[in-house]
């Protein structure tokens, strides 16, 4: 007999593989990426709404407005496709961020396994996330779920051939952390709203 099972005793009668037992750090195999990342999301304080189809997007997006009294407000957009959700509910479109009330977009993709949130000069042209407002309103649907960046980075290239975007960057912490934490040095929290259309 092994000496450290002399002093420690006979690990493997009371292993947790044996008991039927995971670690709790063991990561769940099977999640599917549209529940791992919401799970991930919700964690790093994003708010998640559900839409099954326009009609729905549309009504969240007025309940939105409404709950933080943005009727009426500026709203920084650079994506045409949006426009008209803006122009419905009176919002005036601006070109900086520094009239804004809030920032309006798509995304590339949202990746599952950290819950964030994959942007490109597409959406946010040149600009860093720390210079866009804090307040986020984000379209999205639930094609756009990929499980980690680096499928993210392929779906961009697959989805421009060969021109590229640039400005490719992710946001994850939705809510200001109260201390320092070295995690999130040099990241930006932005309160963010996410629409997130069923398309699947």
């Amino acid at each position: 007999m092994s000496l450290f099972r002399k002093i420690f005793g006979n690990s493997s009668e009371s292993t947790n593989e044996e008991k039927g037992q995971k670690s709790p750090y063991t990561p769940e195999e099977n999640t599917p990426v549209d529940e791992m990342f919401t799970n991930f999301f919700k964690k790093n304080g994003g708010k998640f709404i559900y839409c099954e189809n326009l009609e729905e997007i549309s009504e969240n997006f007025i309940n939105i407005l409404e709950e933080n009294d943005w009727f009426e407000s500026n709203v920084l957009c650079y994506e045409q496709i949006l426009h008209h959700l803006l122009n419905d509910n009176r919002l005036n479109i601006v070109s900086t961020s520094e009239d804004a009330k809030f920032y309006f977009s798509t995304c590339e993709n949202l990746i599952a396994d950290e819950g964030s949130i994959l942007f490109s000069s597409n959406q946010f042209k040149h600009n860093k996330p720390n210079e866009l407002p804090t307040n986020m309103v984000v379209f999205a649907t639930t094609s756009q779920i990929v499980k980690s960046k680096g499928d993210g980075l392929r779906f961009i290239k697959q989805k421009y051939d060969s021109d590229y975007p640039s400005n490719i960057t992710t946001i994850k912490y939705f809510e200001e952390v109260t201390e320092e934490d070295f995690l999130h040095y040099g990241s930006s929290h932005k309160n963010l709203y996410l629409l997130l259309l069923e398309d699947l």
